[in-house]
C-alpha cells in the first residue's frame, strides 16, 4: 500500500474547475499528471515515484486510461489502509499532449494567508460544499508532508524515522499507514510535537462552518468514512 496513490489520484482531479464547461481546459482527472510540465508543478514534488509504480500496470493494460488508473490506485490505497471502499466509476479520458495541462496554481496551498478562504475558493470551484472539505481533509490521516517537497514539516519525526518506504518527514497522526479518524483527534488535541498541523488542519476546528463536521468526525468514524467515501467518489 503506497500513500502517495492517494495524493496522485487527488491532484489530478483536483484541477478541476466547474467554471469552464471546454474539455480538457475544465481539468479534473483527465491523466494529465503524467506530463512532466505538471509534476513539475510545486503542489506535486516528488509525485514522479508514484507515476513510476503504476507505469508497469499501465503496460499491462494499455486499455486501461491513465485517469482510470490514477483514480483506481488511490481509491485501492484507501481501502488497502483500512478505510472505506469507494464507489468507483470508470470511462475518463486521457489528454493527448502536455498543451493539454492545467495551468499551475489550482491546487489547495497549506499555509495561505486565510486558511478558510482559500478553501472555499479551492473547493467551492470544485463543486464540492464545506462537509466535503472536512470529509476529504481527513485523508491526511495517511502518509507525511515532507519538507524538501512542501516546504512544510519536520525533516524526521520518531514516528517516521523508520520508514516503512523511505524514512523521514512529517506524520499527521502516529499510525499514518492506517486509515481512521485519529486526524480528526489529533489536530482537536495538538498535544504532540510530532504530528502536523498545517494552517488549513487547524482551522477546520476554528472556523464554525468546519468545525461543526470535524467535531463530529473526531466522535464518530463511521460518520466520516460514510461522508468521506461519498466525497471522494
Amino acid at each position: 500500500m503506497d500513500t502517495s496513490q492517494v495524493r496522485l489520484g487527488w491532484h489530478d482531479s483536483g484541477t478541476y474547475n466547474k467554471n469552464i464547461e471546454e474539455w480538457p481546459k475544465r481539468g479534473g482527472a483527465n491523466g494529465s499528471l503524467r506530463f512532466e510540465i505538471e509534476l513539475k508543478h510545486a503542489a506535486n514534488a516528488g509525485l514522479v515515484n508514484a507515476l513510476k509504480l503504476l507505469e508497469p500496470i499501465k503496460e499491462k493494460y494499455p486499455s486501461v486510461t491513465y485517469a482510470d488508473l490514477f483514480q483506481l490506485a488511490g481509491a485501492t490505497a484507501i481501502e488497502e489502509a483500512g478505510g472505506p471502499k469507494i464507489p468507483m466509476k470508470y470511462g475518463r479520458v486521457d489528454v493527448s499532449k502536455p498543451e493539454e495541462c492545467p495551468e499551475e496554481g489550482r491546487l489547495p496551498d497549506a499555509g495561505p494567508p486565510s486558511p478558510a478562504d482559500h478553501l472555499w475558493e479551492v473547493f467551492y470551484r470544485m463543486g464540492l460544499n464545506d462537509k466535503e472539505i472536512v470529509a476529504l481533509s481527513g485523508a491526511h490521516t495517511l502518509g507525511r508532508s515532507r519538507p524538501e517537497r512542501s516546504g512544510w514539516g519536520k525533516p524526521e519525526t520518531k514516528y517516521t524515522k523508520e520508514g516503512p518506504g523511505a524514512p523521514g518527514g512529517q506524520s499527521w497522526t502516529m499510525q499514518w499507514l492506517k486509515f481512521d479518524n485519529s486526524y480528526f483527534k489529533d489536530v482537536k488535541e495538538w498535544k504532540d510535537e510530532d504530528l502536523l498541523v498545517l494552517p488549513t488542519d487547524g482551522v477546520l476546528f476554528e472556523d464554525p462552518s468546519f468545525k461543526v463536521y470535524a467535531e463530529k468526525y473526531a466522535e464518530d468514524q463511521e460518520a466520516f468514512f460514510k461522508d468521506y467515501a461519498e466525497a471522494h467518489a
